[in-house]
């Protein structure tokens, strides 16, 4: 029987319920636990899984308790490596089921087999691989998402190419023609469970983009984590069109097109978050293209703190948002984080009192409260025919999705000077010459002085894996690059790659910011014309840190590398 000899669990554990676990340990209140039980009635999830998604605790803190609690080891599984015959003891069905992983035989006895557990109270979980390896279980503390990203890990792959591999045996047998494949297998659960899989990895991963590429004899898929695109899988090029055919059909496109560009949305669920998909697809000579940007539903609207914004920039970026009227313009590069910047900006702002109306290209992310409207132009609804038909709806707040004509630059400066508080986003490299943008945009230079009242360059920069970045004294290029003198002493990381970064030397990022607010003497610079070099250094003269400063803090606080910062501010 499965609790015999060290590991016979005392049954009066069973009946102390996580919430008592919780409370017990401090993780949580009293007051906390009876809302999580309030919240969770009728929800259909646990205790844990409620209280984290409502913010009441973390995957670690519960961890961390049961380990007290009950004296269990805790593991993180994606510091270890897993032998293979390990590996082949359970189905991986069996422990997607229980969200359990057994990771290795106890050091002290062969018939023990240790067990990673998101939940160590879980007695159908331990009798399940008691009863299918014959050998005793000693539970071990894991969060679920270490759990989760390690089945991803050992097993995501494998299942998916066992289903494929019979997929393709039995289109073989068939002999069906490929152009067939679009009516017959769109409901083919491998495909189904190929494409579902990709996204939950994908997720689980970190992953802002997923590329699926024709080539010509197979099909690459890549994500893109923390800016720079990997390699994950490669398939045959006789399984594209079922995938095509599967993504267009839940991204609410025509399957039957195949040769103009089309766009579509998907919603997705992955592990009980709400994930919003936009999909693009292209042809190419090899067949159709898909990229799918992925983006949690949550996750463009977050706390000002945490952008990565550092106290005194915290400080102007308040400042220049108690403007009752101007504009304020976030630019950068695409994917440099512009979006999440001015939602964040607008969940601040969106108070019962003010009426915000926004007109984006596409709408990112839904927000209660906030009217957002979508540039439609089939139906002549530009960012131009849009912002006229705002003006007449009786804003406080508009946000322009992105300023990219002349058009829509006046109109947003006239609606600013009107008394609205209008923010947008335009593609330029430094705060400064996004005045000399709007100038060449043929906005008269008074104009703009009169309206802008702040600029927020910025970019992302990858954050050093904490687990296993590297020391090491900057050399005589290095000095020069953070602009130090040539013969200074100073310690810099580089990346190294573990098991915890995926090898990568990398993990998250984190924004660098170039604020610049639009005092009285700038806005008599901008009315006289001065160009982008006058406009800068007046904003250096009153403490405007630029990009690169910015990101030279970062590489001296060990947070990033030089590379890194030289990649972000290479142009300026």
């Amino acid at each position: 029987m499965s609790w015999s000899g060290g590991f016979k669990m005392d049954y009066n554990r069973k009946k102390l319920r996580l919430g008592d676990v919780l409370v017990n340990n401090g993780v949580i209140s009293a007051e906390d636990l009876q809302k999580g039980l309030e919240l969770q009635k009728g929800s259909g999830r646990k205790l844990g899984e409620t209280l984290v998604d409502e913010g009441l605790a973390t995957e670690e803190n519960i961890a961390r308790a049961l380990s007290n609690q009950f004296h269990y080891d805790m593991v993180d599984l994606q510091n270890v490596e897993i032998e293979q015959d390990v590996l082949s003891l359970v189905p991986a069905s069996v422990l997607k089921k229980h969200k359990a992983l057994p990771f290795e035989y106890s050091p002290d006895n062969m018939n023990v087999l240790r067990v990673a557990m998101s939940d160590p109270m879980d007695m159908a979980a331990m009798d399940d691989i008691n009863i299918i390896t014959n050998l005793q279980v000693e539970p071990v503390v894991a969060t679920t998402g270490s759990v989760m990203l390690a089945l991803d890990r050992y097993y995501g792959q494998a299942e998916v190419n066992s289903a494929l591999e019979e997929y393709t045996r039995e289109k073989e047998s068939q002999m069906v023609e490929q152009e067939d494949m679009y009516s017959e297998d769109v409901n083919n659960s491998p495909i189904v469970q190929l494409v579902k899989g990709m996204i939950d990895q994908a997720v689980r991963q970190r992953a802002s983009d997923i590329h699926i590429e024709p080539m010509e004899r197979q099909v690459r898929i890549r994500y893109r984590i923390d800016g720079a695109l990997y390699e994950k899988a490669t398939y045959s090029i006789r399984l594209l069109p079922a995938i095509v055919a599967r993504i267009k059909i839940i991204g609410g496109m025509d399957i039957s097109e195949k040769r103009k560009p089309q766009d579509g949305r998907i919603t997705q669920i992955v592990d009980r978050k709400e994930f919003d998909i936009r999909v693009s697809i292209l042809p190419t000579v090899y067949g159709e293209k898909i990229v799918m940007r992925l983006t949690s539903k949550n996750a463009l609207t977050r706390e000002k703190s945490q952008l990565g914004l550092k106290p005194d920039e915290l400080k102007k970026f308040d400042h220049i948002l108690k403007n009752p009227h101007g504009i304020l313009l976030v630019t950068g590069p695409t994917g440099s984080g512009k979006s999440t910047t001015l939602y964040t900006a607008l969940s601040e702002l969106n108070k019962e009192d003010v009426n915000i109306i926004t007109v984006e290209d596409p709408v990112e992310a839904n927000i209660d409260g906030i009217n957002q409207v979508q540039v439609n132009t089939k139906a002549n609804l530009t960012f131009a025919s849009a912002l006229r038909s705002i003006l007449r709806q009786d804003p406080d707040i508009i946000m322009i999705g992105e300023i990219r004509d002349q058009e829509t630059a006046s109109i947003a400066v006239q609606a600013s000077i009107t008394g609205h508080l209008v923010v947008s986003t335009l593609h330029t490299n430094s705060a400064a010459s996004t005045i000399t943008r709007l100038a060449d945009m043929g906005i008269e230079p008074y104009l703009i002085a009169d309206s802008t009242i702040g600029v927020i360059a910025q970019r992302l920069v990858r954050r050093l894996c904490p687990e296993c970045k590297k020391k090491k004294k900057a050399d005589a290029e290095e000095l020069e690059l953070l602009m130090l003198e040539p013969d200074a002493d100073v310690t810099i990381y580089e990346p190294c790659g573990c098991p915890k970064c995926d090898g990568t030397g990398f993990k998250g990022r984190i924004g660098v910011y170039e604020i610049m607010e639009v005092t009285q003497p700038l806005k008599t610079i901008i009315s006289k014309k001065g160009s982008a070099e006058d406009i800068k250094n007046k904003a250096l003269e009153e403490g405007m840190n630029t990009l690169r400063m910015s990101a030279t803090k970062y590489v001296m606080e060990g947070i990033t590398s030089v590379q890194e910062m030289m990649r972000v501010s290479f142009d300026i």
